[in-house]
């Protein structure tokens, strides 16, 4: 008998402060990576899938994001942003806000 199935694990990869799309308050977001993986008699043995996301610690809405959404938010928190050159934001996302 094969005992097979999958586990998942959640990441928080950054605090950050943005204006929620759906609340429109200056939040606290946490920015998370949730990566599951196969598991065979319960050891992990590869990731199938990874997703990120931030969710708003205001109202609780959750946005997915790619890859690359997310690393650039995880720069721009963490002060890796060129000085003066703020992210454009599209329309429906968010934005930081006021720091």
């Amino acid at each position: 008998m094969i005992i097979f199935g999958s586990k998942s694990y959640l990441h928080q990869l950054a605090m950050l402060t943005l204006v929620c799309a759906q609340c429109g308050n200056p939040a606290a977001h946490a920015l998370r990576k949730r990566v599951a993986k196969f598991t065979l008699f319960f050891v992990p043995l590869f990731p199938y899938s990874t997703t990120y996301a931030t969710q708003c610690t205001f109202c609780g809405l959750e946005q997915r994001l790619n890859r690359e959404q997310a690393e650039q938010l995880r720069i721009h928190g963490a002060g890796g942003g060129a000085a003066g050159s703020p992210a454009t934001p599209r329309p429906g996302a968010w934005h930081p806000g006021p720091r």
